[in-house]
């Protein structure tokens, strides 16, 4: 009978061991306190909801500013549209460039909850500042910027203290986007089969949230603005953005944080000191030779280790072990490892895959070059239309709704009917893999450029050549633009989705904000080449006494030819993509590390493989 209690004692024991085991997390994940993150009660849809609806307020008032800036810098400022157009893709293109800086301290140093609070709320006084410096000084006379009265002239003040404004919101929004997705990320267990699933569907939510954020702002905001109510569209943006913060510290006590994993500048450099180092050591097929920590350990704790890889061969010298790599006392760590002379294997393949990822990111920068003409030159053109119906005049810039409706739709239509066709089709439950999602998003950005330089064809033959301000200088109507806008926000589904799964996925662990940062600067770099491209353009089409292709008067310029020229290099751009998209080879994870995990925790091989191949 006593035997019977103590066996039934140990399975009761081995069930509440098994339980409490359930509870936490398998991803290594902490909550505020730097404790294991109990599953019920830290992140998942609760934690994920509140950051979407941070996302989509913070989105609504970063577009309350940017989507009229064009028209802001041509009726207030007193630009012509070229220089307008040059000057907010360099705005955009820099907001996406501090993306970079938010990656790295997110990564690195303050953690990615601490990085998305401290942009926020220099977001917000950038905002601020914006709303005090239009409604103070810029708006005058009074009742000036709509597009019948322009204003007078500024002070250069004035004008200094307006760019610190809106690139202090650069700073802000630049700085926090990366980190909130790869934040928001975070919040589901990708150890966990249902969670993993989540948390795949987090990135179609979290870009539909983008969008639905800025529906309001194109729309509501985009009308006042467009009639003059600058002050009013800047203050309401600055609102929203003070709403998103509040509500992202509220749910401080239910979110789950990654531990930041000191600088990987130094990791690189390591590895690429010691290969140089070793240069003369010969390389040996395989990796048995190849410096790695135990099983139950990484190179950053905490981090899953990264199987060895073939290609960038001569950074395996890096960890080669050598007798030299014991040498001297200074340079030893606790272990006795010189990490400037030896590296461990997953060490070297995080600068493999960074390497690996370099091609792929460099093909996305042309369809960024397409997407922004969206904020630029579709805006202008939609203003050289026909823009009212009855007594209602449609602003430009509010077009953009139907790139919103289109990203909208088209999440739906691939999550719910096209990849579970696909994935019949082709035997594989994840459908259509990230890489063959961000070609079909450049075949789709091809047709909108075509789209929108026949729409430019029609427009010239309906339009008044004489007509002085380019305001409904065309009787073609508006209307006529919404092909466009819908090609590009399905292009967007494919593309920019697709992009944010594939660097999130495919970055290691211990730069997963820099992997979401990678596609953020894809668009700023995208926004640099337009502007760049857009001048190289007027400079070569202004010869001989020639208006241009893109005049102040649009009736007088070729519009049409830049889109077409546009669709031939993202025509081109798709060629190299394929090739290098064939030459990937994804990172292979060999489960995650922890310290004090047992023998009965062993790690277990991971490849996203799968998920990233790429067949015509």
């Amino acid at each position: 009978m006593a035997c019977l209690n103590n066996i039934c004692k140990e399975v009761s024991d081995e069930k509440m061991m098994t339980k409490e085991e359930e509870d936490y997390t398998l991803d290594g994940t902490v909550d505020r306190h730097g404790q294991p993150a109990i599953r019920s009660k830290t992140g998942t849809w609760v934690s994920g909801i509140l950051l979407l609806v941070n996302q989509g307020l913070a989105t609504l008032a970063f577009f309350g500013v940017g989507v009229n800036l064009v028209l802001f810098l041509t009726r207030v400022l007193g630009q012509d549209n070229a220089e307008a157009a040059n000057n907010v893709s360099k705005w955009t293109g820099t907001v996406y460039i501090f993306s970079l800086l938010g990656a790295f301290l997110s990564d690195s140093y303050w953690g990615r909850y601490k990085t998305c609070a401290i942009f926020q709320a220099i977001f917000v006084v950038g905002l601020v500042l914006l709303s005090i410096s239009s409604s103070a000084f810029l708006l005058y006379p009074k009742g000036c910027g709509d597009e019948e009265t322009p204003c007078g002239t500024h002070s250069t003040f004035h004008i200094v203290f307006f760019y610190l404004a809106i690139y202090m919101v650069a700073l802000g929004n630049g700085g926090y986007q990366p980190t909130i997705a790869t934040f928001g990320a975070d919040q589901f267990d990708e150890e966990d089969p249902k969670e993993g699933h989540s948390k795949i569907a987090f990135f179609s939510f979290f870009y539909l949230a983008l969008n639905l954020g800025s529906l309001f702002s194109n729309t509501v905001l985009g009308y006042f603005e467009d009639q003059g109510m600058w002050t009013l569209g800047f203050w309401a943006s600055a609102g929203s953005a003070f709403v998103a913060l509040v509500l992202f510290l509220i749910g401080t006590p239910r979110y789950r944080h990654f531990k930041p994993q000191g600088n990987p500048l130094s990791r690189f450099c390591q590895v690429l000191v010691a290969a140089i180092r070793k240069w003369k050591v010969g390389i040996m097929p395989g990796d048995d030779h190849l410096f790695e920590t135990d099983k139950n350990e990484s190179a950053i704790k905490g981090d899953r280790r990264i199987l060895h890889t073939e290609g960038f061969r001569f950074l395996d010298r890096a960890a080669i072990m050598t007798p030299n790599d014991y040498a001297t006392d200074e340079e030893k760590n606790t272990k006795g490892r010189n990490p400037w002379r030896l590296c461990t294997i997953t060490q070297v393949e995080e600068v493999k895959c960074i390497l690996r990822l370099l091609p792929i990111w460099l093909c996305t920068i042309l369809y960024s070059v397409v997407f922004t003409q969206m904020a630029s030159l579709f805006v202008e053109q939609g203003d050289a239309m026909k823009t009212t119906v009855s007594n209602f005049d449609i602003p430009a810039a509010s077009m953009s709704s139907f790139d919103i409706l289109s990203v909208a739709t088209f999440i739906f239509i691939y999550r719910r009917i096209l990849d579970p066709i696909v994935a019949r089709i082709k035997t594989n439950p994840k459908g259509l893999t990230e890489l063959q999602r961000m070609g079909i998003g450049l075949v789709i950005a091809i047709l909108a450029m075509v789209a929108a330089g026949v729409v430019e064809v029609f427009r010239l033959k309906y339009a008044n050549k004489d007509c002085p301000n380019c305001n409904n200088a065309s009787s073609l109507s508006i209307f006529w633009q919404i092909p466009q806008y819908m090609l590009i926000g399905a292009s967007e589904v494919f593309m920019y989705v697709g992009q944010l799964e594939f660097f999130n996925g495919q970055a290691p662990d211990g730069l997963k904000s820099f992997g979401s940062a990678l596609c953020m600067t894809s668009i700023s770099l995208g926004n640099y080449v337009s502007s760049l491209l857009v001048t190289m353009v007027m400079k070569i089409s202004t010869r001989d006494n020639m208006p241009g292709w893109i005049p102040g008067n649009l009736n007088k310029g070729r519009l049409d030819l830049f889109y077409f020229l546009l669709a031939a290099l993202t025509t081109a751009d798709l060629m190299i993509y394929i090739i290098c998209a064939k030459w990937y080879k994804c990172i292979k994870f060999d489960g995650r590390t922890n310290g004090d995990d047992d023998d009965n925790k062993k790690s277990r091989p991971v490849t996203v493989a799968a998920q990233a191949d790429f067949r015509v």
